[in-house]
């Protein structure tokens, strides 16, 4: 049975504490994060957030933004990037767009194959950069077509495709710990 958005809508009705996605005629639940990749992607979004806003560069949203794609699939990232030309207004529904650039954040019950190819289908519809965040092995692997980068700490983000000038050491984006 091939499911659509309106059957994943009346889902998501029904069960509103659940957080879905629809993948090939599928509706795939998605378990809560764990407290750490939450964190993670919760400082990552607000780094990105507080450096394109004031720039007008775009929108940055959470894990609960869904993107209608191309391919029928509505998905959501744990962060994403939409440059300012492509969605001049905010939507109170779905955005029916591939975003410019996707993050997952791995929580302790994801799949890392899983989250590359969820990354991997994002950047074959259009995607810029795929980005990776492993809090678990305090990685990030940096998506292109074509590329991959891995980071670690010591090292510093840059996407200058997308945002010239921004850079974000690694180990700022992990949770901290307070003695």
């Amino acid at each position: 049975m091939y499911l659509t958005v309106q059957d994943l809508e009346k889902m998501q009705a029904d069960y509103p504490d659940y957080r879905m996605e629809l993948v090939d005629g599928s509706i795939v639940v998605m378990s809560p994060s764990g407290y750490e990749s939450e964190e993670v992607g919760t400082e990552f979004a607000r780094i990105l957030g507080n450096w394109v806003r004031p720039r007008k560069l775009g929108r940055v949203v959470g894990s609960s933004a869904g993107f209608r794609l191309p391919n029928s699939d509505l998905r959501a990232p744990d962060v994403s990037f939409v440059r300012a030309e492509r969605l001049k207004r905010s939507t109170e529904d779905y955005a029916e767009l591939v975003p410019d650039l996707v993050v997952e954040v791995r929580s302790k019950t994801d799949s890392l194959d899983k989250l590359r190819e969820k990354i991997q289908e994002f950047i074959s519809l259009g995607t810029q950069i795929g980005i990776l965040i492993n809090p678990k092995t305090r990685t990030m692997e940096v998506y292109r077509v074509g590329e991959k980068l891995i980071l670690k700490d010591g090292d510093v983000l840059t996407l200058p495709d997308l945002f010239p000038g921004w850079e974000v050491p690694i180990a700022d984006i992990w949770s901290p710990v307070f003695d």
